[in-house]
């Protein structure tokens, strides 16, 4: 499967953003899905799933102000991000597992204080 990423930009603290993550090449209602974030000098770390089921986690920096959703039919991934902070700051990258892991290019968040 192939993922393209999109969404990222500048924004100021307390604002918000949706990235889009879209699928081509397989069968996409049947992956699990997730948005990970790297920032500068720091290991990539999970930030929100969902799974096939419509099942959702969150790390818990971003518990109540993230959102992540699917639709299957344009087999997109979502995520909303509202009261962004600073240290939002990040590349977001989506993946998509089911036997095999695969990932998207990234998109770039930038949050101003």
């Amino acid at each position: 499967v192939q993922l393209q990423a999109s969404g990222g930009g500048l924004v100021q603290a307390g604002g918000s953003l949706r990235l889009s993550c879209t699928a081509s090449g397989s069968t996409f209602r049947l992956y699990r899905m997730g948005w990970y974030r790297q920032a500068p000098g720091k290991q990539r770390e999970l930030v929100a799933t969902i799974s096939s089921d419509g099942g959702t986690n969150y790390a818990d920096s971003v518990k109540g102000r993230f959102t992540i959703s699917r639709d299957n039919a344009k087999e997109t991934v979502y995520l909303q991000m509202n009261s962004l902070k600073p240290e939002d700051t990040a590349v977001y990258y989506c993946n998509a597992a089911r036997v095999s892991i695969h990932w998207g290019q990234g998109t770039l968040v930038t949050v101003s204080s």
